[in-house]
């Protein structure tokens, strides 16, 4: 079980390497599948086996107790996004997209208003 607590680290590392160095990639990488359910299950599933690891994980531990919180929050958070719809999920992504701050916004300024744009037309067509 250590090891996909492990694999989840070495990821997370990788992808805050690649915001660092090529954030147009990986933020438009979001954006083109903000609108799909796969990054909406996709979302729910990884925070829902990171959760049960770090929970699972936190016995063997030098700090249990932290672990178990952290697994509790992760597995909150996901049955959250679960119920979310996905207008709403959009949104969120949305609001991550374009809080990212720096010199990220003024990159991200225009592609934010028009994905606004985009979610808030198809809100209005789902309804």
């Amino acid at each position: 079980m250590s090891y996909i607590i492990l694999l989840f680290g070495i990821v997370i590392v990788l992808f805050g390497a690649a915001i660092l160095v090529t954030p147009d990639s990986i933020f438009g990488l979001i954006v083109g599948h903000a609108e799909s359910l796969g990054l909406h299950v996709l979302a729910v599933v990884v925070r829902s086996v990171l959760g049960i690891a770090l929970i699972t994980y936190a016995a063997e531990s030098h700090y249990p107790v932290a672990l178990q919180v952290l697994g509790w929050f992760t597995i909150t958070v996901a049955i959250i996004l679960g119920i979310m719809g996905g207008s709403r999920f959009k949104g969120l992504i949305t609001w991550a997209l374009c809080r990212s701050g720096g010199h990220f916004t003024r990159r991200f300024s225009y592609l934010c208003g028009g994905l606004r744009r985009t979610l808030n037309q198809a809100h209005v067509h789902d309804e």
